[in-house]
């Protein structure tokens, strides 16, 4: 059977892009079965290895704070160094998503979806987020692929997107309308009864409760009281802050520090990547070979550093979903000729001015002219 004919008739794709899909992956699951040959014990221990790195990193960030609490480590290396293991948190949460680890272990499965979403609380409930990403996968590039479309795939590029970018709650209050509208075209595309479409829409309004309710506030406070200060001053008005207000300010001042500018670090950094890596609109629905780009530029590196080179990885990801995270990156550059060969883009920018499409809209004259030949 091929890749084409076990797609729904709706989905068929290009018949060459069905050929090159089946090709990658053959390809990624060959790489990734030789690299198990080779060290068995990555596939015998794999819920151990993602619980050791789950337990490492939390301890990493605890240690930060601890570090930055007792004055041995300044502000500037706190939320990096922080940011760093949120990013591995992350990671493991999309494998969680996935059943990567403790597939059979409900509790433990929980338990670490758990602790992946209390060491970054800007993100949606990663219980929410399972339902999201799966549909993700089945639509990417399409109108309904709501958990791209919530990081700004598919917006003009601006200073809107650029704020939207790094802060889930701004990417909702400054397109409020086009929020619902996604929303609504997600559920229809998602709901098989009305009940269903009830549990979606319940699911999406309270899926930031209560850590990223918590989160922005106490970020967004943050943010205006230093801006609000910096400014009155700036007009040469004195101000007398209670000190009961100094003192839950030294508090929030330390969580910013140790969690929220962090994971805003994290946050951009990552949808900054995913969401110009992903193509939409002009997307063949269910042809994975047009879903994503690869970056190898070396300009990505900071950004990559915060979400463990996700636009390096994560193509690989679209047509094999097995591997873990670790494995993914093992086997990227050896995969990286096979990817070129069978039509999947490397580092294409030009997505930035189209907006993630693949291709640039034709112009008026263009149009015309390809209409009044179709005529003749």
């Amino acid at each position: 059977m091929t890749a084409q004919s076990r797609l729904p008739s709706e989905q068929r794709i290009n018949p060459e892009d069905a050929l090159r899909s089946q090709r990658i992956r053959q390809g990624i699951m060959d790489a990734g079965n030789a690299l198990r040959a080779r060290h068995p014990w990555l596939e015998k221990n794999q819920s151990l290895i993602g619980m050791s790195i789950f337990l490492l990193s939390i301890a990493a960030i605890i240690g930060n704070a601890v570090a930055y609490a007792m004055g041995s480590i300044a502000w500037y290396v706190a939320i990096p160094v922080a940011a760093l293991f949120m990013s591995f948190l992350h990671e493991l949460e999309h494998d969680l998503i996935h059943s990567m680890y403790f597939r059979k272990s409900r509790f433990w499965n929980d338990f670490m979806m758990a602790g992946v979403w209390l060491f970054r609380p800007s993100t949606i409930s990663p219980w929410v987020r399972r339902r999201l990403h799966i549909h993700h996968h089945k639509f990417s590039g399409t109108e309904s692929d709501l958990e791209e479309r919530g990081i700004t795939n598919g917006e003009p590029w601006g200073i809107k997107r650029l704020l939207m970018t790094g802060d889930n709650m701004l990417a909702i209050y400054l397109r409020p309308v086009a929020t619902i509208k996604m929303l609504k075209i997600f559920i229809r595309s998602e709901a098989k009864t009305r009940e269903e479409a009830r549990q979606i829409r319940r699911e999406n309004v309270w899926g930031y409760f209560p850590l990223g309710f918590i989160h922005y506030a106490l970020w967004h406070g943050f943010i205006v009281y230093h801006v609000g200060l910096l400014a009155l001053t700036a007009t040469g008005i004195e101000v007398t802050v209670p000190a009961l207000l100094q003192a839950t300010m030294h508090g929030v001042n330390f969580l910013v520090v140790v969690l929220c500018a962090p994971n805003a670090l994290r946050t951009f950094s990552l949808h900054f990547v995913s969401s110009n890596m992903h193509y939409y609109g002009d997307v063949e629905k269910g042809n994975i070979v047009q879903q994503c780009q690869v970056w190898t530029t070396p300009w990505a590196i900071p950004l990559h550093l915060f979400c463990f080179n996700f636009a390096g990885t994560h193509a690989i990801h679209h047509f094999v979903v097995r591997d873990p995270f670790y494995i993914r990156q093992a086997i990227a550059s050896g995969l990286y000729p096979l990817l070129r060969e069978n039509g999947v883009r490397f580092n294409d920018f030009g997505t930035f001015k189209r907006a993630n499409r693949m291709h640039a809209a034709a112009s008026a004259t263009s149009r015309a002219r390809a209409e009044a030949g179709a005529a003749i």
